[in-house]
């Protein structure tokens, strides 16, 4: 009986055959696009550290969620807050070998953290993303030149008029919203006693620029043209 095996087999395709195929089916990706660098997410707690000043600055970080404060602690013991850091905004990316603040949680936050030094590969694989650290970076500069003038020169009502104004522009863009921050941290960032930045609240709420809302964050900006006239 003759057999028809090595006919037969010569009909079916090997496997290195099929995985040939199927490599020519699939649709080409360029080494950049299979080895595009993604930052890796970190949840922070209310209170957690998320780096220390002098620490090496490996990462530079984007808000996913939540707020983010970076500080310096004085010599004294009193603590300056530098800057509030919330949802979309990009922190930690420094021109030495260290960080400058240290950073933690105002609240519940998550992070993403991307490698410094491979920053300029992501950009180009990433043109959005390196767009928005430019931005970011840009954004910062401004509110850091704002900062300084308004420590240095604005008076207790001044700097709060500016804080509200800035908080409402950039949690809600609208008059009603909820700070993220406690007192504590708001005269830390303004440079003023906790008194004082409740007493100037009152004092707004007494003269109908604002509402606070009792046992809450939550305010209302009800004059904003007074405000920004305090602001100017």
């Amino acid at each position: 009986m003759q057999t028809h095996t090595a006919t037969y087999g010569s009909r079916l395709p090997t496997a290195a055959a099929i995985v040939m195929k199927g490599a020519a089916a699939m649709p080409r990706q360029s080494a950049a696009t299979i080895a595009k660098p993604v930052g890796a997410a970190r949840a922070l707690s209310k209170g957690e550290e998320l780096f220390a000043e002098g620490d090496v600055a490996d990462f530079f970080y984007k808000v996913a969620s939540g707020t983010v404060r970076t500080y310096k602690l004085l010599s004294d013991g009193r603590r300056q807050i530098d800057a509030f850091h919330l949802a979309g905004d990009i922190f930690g990316l420094e021109t030495g070998d260290e960080h400058r603040f240290s950073a933690d949680a105002v609240d519940a936050a998550t992070v993403v953290a991307y490698r410094r030094r491979r920053f300029e590969t992501l950009a180009h694989d990433d043109p959005a993303l390196g767009d928005q650290v430019m931005s970011s970076m840009m954004r910062s500069l401004e509110r850091a030149h704002d900062h300084m003038m308004l420590l240095g020169r604005k008076t207790a009502q001044e700097k709060v008029a500016t804080f509200l104004l800035d908080m409402a522009r950039r949690v809600s863009k609208e008059d009603c919203f909820e700070l993220p921050m406690q007192r504590t941290d708001i005269a830390d960032h303004l440079g003023l006693t906790i008194e004082t930045v409740s007493r100037t609240l009152t004092q707004f709420a007494r003269e109908g620029l604002i509402k606070l809302a009792a046992a809450s964050r939550s305010v209302v900006l009800c004059d904003k043209a007074a405000l920004r006239r305090l602001n100017a």
